[in-house]
Parts: structure tokens; C-alpha cells; sequence
């Protein structure tokens, strides 16, 4: 099995920053893909960011305010919000793209944390 566990989170004020950390496990799996999805209030599922071996994708809301990060040694992520905005109000959750000659592909998601934007 997988497991994702993020961290981080919390309440900021308007054009403050935030770290959000997450790491996945599971000793039978590699793990190709990490990145992260929020979900806002009254919101459809947004795609943050995303980080592959070879490249990094941002939502067009946080580009050039975000920064996703891998230390692939150890599966886990950083992502550092920068410039934040109340509209980036939402539950942020990480996720995992893992595969093993078993299972195959699988993408599994952490429970989520609260990121809140408000003075």
C-alpha cells in the first residue's frame, strides 16, 4: 500500500507565505508523480502543482506564486505559497502517482490540510 501524510497548513494573513510539506510511502511501489489538488469553498477541485522527474506544472492561479519541490530520496514534497491571497482559501490535498509491476498505476491522496487567507 501507499500512503500520503501532508503537513504544514494553517491561517495567514493576505501577501503571507506558507509551507506545506507531504511524503509518501510504501516500500513496494515507485513513486513517479507528486503534487498537490485544493479544494475551496463553494469551488470545483483545482489542480496546484505537480512534479515529475523531468518537469513541474502549476495551476494558472498559482504560477509564479507557488514553488513545488522533490527530495526524491525520500518521497516527499515542499510546497511554498508565496504573495497568498484569500481566494487560495481551501482544503490542500497531496497526492501520490505510484506503480508496481503488481498493481500497476495508482494515484492515492492524503487526507488534506487547511490552508486559510484572511487579516
Amino acid at each position: 500500500q501507499v500512503h500520503v501524510e501532508e503537513s504544514g497548513g494553517g491561517l495567514v494573513q493576505p501577501g503571507g507565505s506558507l509551507r506545506l510539506s507531504c511524503a509518501a510511502s510504501g516500500s513496494a511501489f515507485s513513486i513517479n508523480a507528486m503534487g498537490w489538488y485544493r479544494l475551496g469553498p463553494g469551488k470545483q477541485r483545482d489542480m496546484v502543482a505537480k512534479i515529475t522527474a523531468g518537469a513541474t506544472t502549476y495551476g494558472d492561479s498559482v504560477q509564479g506564486r507557488f514553488t513545488i519541490a522533490r527530495d526524491n530520496a525520500r518521497n516527499r514534497v515542499n510546497l511554498e505559497m508565496n504573495s497568498l491571497k484569500p481566494e487560495d482559501t481551501a482544503i490542500y490535498a497531496c497526492y501520490a502517482e505510484a506503480y508496481n509491476d503488481k498493481v500497476g498505476y495508482l494515484e492515492v491522496r492524503g487526507e488534506g490540510t487547511l490552508v486559510a487567507v484572511s487579516s
